[in-house]
């Protein structure tokens, strides 16, 4: 695209930082990453589009991939990671995937995002499927491993939608479901690690913790199916449990915590179903 811009690489709003105390670049770090959530906010009604077109496909048995290269890998990866042990999901059910594989996620692999056919074989791994959606991730919305990947996916019926904080990106003219957070230039020209992270950090928290809600996975405001893998997590459980079936005895709901797991299989075994 000739005339595209991308607004993450322009220069930053800030010069001589080597200059500026310790106090100025915390605060004016702090000023840049005021307006990320503003940003996002404009970005809701695409992000509901979203993840009421992913809940569909979720419910009927899908999985729900994240695809992006650098940063964005990394981010999808940790989103991903962290919803089994959060809302006791299979691994397998929320998939974090980088340009480079598993050794890119602590190392830069050269070139690894310059690649437009590895995307789709990287997902073609796991046997993907018109049941399944996948979302690219690219702060610059340029990063052909992802572009190749979800230009793939619609030739396969996969279902798409992309994370760019640059507008009318070319990530997003081939995702089904586009959403763009524009958050202008870096503090550190060009480092999108920053509020361009930032914002796409807050996006894929908004997408998985809305997903899993939507497949049932919170009770009120608990997470009844965290899986039970350190000392706070159980005690937290405990306490979860002792509100929600008005158990006074901690040692007692520890026990019924532990013999069934979670708090979900817990209170639905203490209810006979």
């Amino acid at each position: 695209m000739k005339d595209f811009i991308k607004i993450t690489e322009q220069s930053s709003n800030y010069r001589h930082l080597e200059q500026m105390s310790v106090n100025e670049l915390l605060n004016n770090i702090n000023t840049e990453d005021a307006g990320v959530p503003a940003a996002v906010k404009k970005a809701i009604p695409e992000i509901e589009a979203f993840v009421l077109a992913a809940t569909d496909k979720m419910l009927a048995g899908g999985r729900l991939f994240y695809l992006g290269a650098g940063t964005s890998g990394r981010l999808g990866i940790l989103d991903a990671s962290e919803c089994p042990p959060t809302y006791g999901v299979p691994f397998d059910l929320v998939i974090g995937m980088i340009a480079g594989g598993d050794k890119a996620i602590r190392r830069a692999v050269e070139n690894a995002e310059d690649d437009m056919e590895q995307g789709w074989k990287d997902l073609a791994q796991w046997q993907i499927t018109e049941k399944d959606v996948v979302i690219g991730i690219a702060a610059s919305g340029t990063t052909p491993y992802v572009i190749g990947a979800l230009k793939a996916c619609r030739e396969h019926n996969v279902l798409t939608g992309s994370i760019a904080c640059n507008p009318n990106s070319p990530v997003s003219q081939v995702a089904d479901y586009p959403i763009e957070v524009i958050v202008g230039p870096e503090f550190v020209t060009g480092s999108t690690r920053m509020k361009s992270g930032t914002a796409q950090k807050l996006v894929l928290n908004m997408i998985s913790t809305s997903l899993m809600i939507q497949l049932g996975r919170v009770e009120d405001n608990k997470m009844v199916n965290m899986q039970l893998t350190n000392d706070k997590l159980v005690d937290r459980g405990i306490k979860m449990l002792m509100e929600k079936a008005n158990i006074g005895d901690y040692e007692k709901a520890k026990t019924l915590l532990l013999q069934h797991g979670s708090v979900k299989n817990a209170l639905n075994a203490m209810s006979g179903r």
